[in-house]
């Protein structure tokens, strides 16, 4: 007989299920932020949203992405638990599963075994359904050993939530429900289309510089929605560098505000691209 948590999920054409109970609160979240119609507007509510919208998708792009998952460049131990901290604020599950699943993906990339191929899959899953769906709720450790030897990321992989309801409530400590509205549900709503975008439209929309063995793609206007993740096909022709806008006319501003935090000791040895690379399995323009 089947379970009565089958009887609550969606069944998807891959086998996977979208559970209606866990995939609530991302649904209540995109709901309430239609609230902000409902309270006087405040030109304050709006600058929090765009200022943690930015700030948080920084630490996503720099955290979760090029430090935790690609380890493009180094920093202390303290700092390390911080931007494990503030990028998991964005709702977007543990450190370790997130830089686990994105080191999967790079080693399978459009092919069968992708996590989010929206050339295999289709539009939907490669850019909300496979992280609402059951399919991938683990943490994939044999991916991640190197950062999970540390007993604090394990901690904050385990109570992912805490980061995200701290945040939501120190907003609604401050301003109420109209800045928890705005600050937390609308930017996080915002935060999580940008950054689930790369999944998705990076690998449908744009052109191509490096012959790379996936569909990933160059988009200039996703790069600044993403403040430099949108220089997909460079990222995939060489993952490793703390710099994705490989030229200057390529704007990556999560590089910039890295570079200027290694000139205070915060963060170093930023990886960059080698010469070589920069020509090399270039397409015909």
């Amino acid at each position: 007989m089947a379970s009565p948590s089958r009887y609550l999920s969606i069944p998807l054409p891959n086998g996977s299920r979208i559970s209606l109970l866990l995939s609530l609160p991302f649904a209540l979240v995109h709901i309430a932020s239609l609230l902000i119609f409902f309270f006087p507007f405040h030109w304050y509510y709006l600058v929090t949203c765009l200022v943690l919208l930015v700030v948080r998708m920084f630490f996503v792009t720099a955290g979760y992405h090029r430090y935790f998952s690609h380890r493009s460049f180094k920093t202390s131990r303290v700092f390390q638990f911080v931007i494990a901290f503030m990028a998991m604020t964005s709702s977007q599950k543990g450190v370790l599963w997130w830089a686990a699943h994105h080191r999967h993906h790079h080693r399978h990339s459009d092919q069968e075994l992708d996590l989010h191929s929206p050339t295999l899959f289709g539009f939907f899953w490669s850019h909300v359904g496979w992280i609402i769906s059951d399919k991938y709720n683990d943490t994939r450790t044999e991916y991640i050993a190197d950062f999970a030897k540390y007993p604090e990321l394990r901690w904050l992989n385990k109570y992912h939530l805490v980061p995200p309801v701290a945040l939501a409530v120190v907003l609604w400590l401050i301003g109420g429900w109209p800045l928890f509205i705005w600050g937390f549900c609308v930017s996080t709503m915002l935060l999580w289309h940008d950054t689930f975008t790369i999944n998705s439209l990076s690998h449908l929309f744009g052109s191509r510089r490096y012959e790379t063995s996936d569909t990933s793609k160059n988009n200039w206007l996703l790069a600044l929605l993403t403040l430099g993740e949108g220089w997909h096909n460079n990222h995939h022709h060489f993952m490793a560098s703390a710099r994705q806008g490989f030229f200057w006319w390529e704007i990556d501003i999560t590089y910039y505000t890295l570079k200027v935090l290694s000139w205070f000791g915060i963060v170093w040895d930023l990886r960059k691209v080698p010469t070589h690379l920069l020509t090399q399995d270039r397409l015909a323009a």
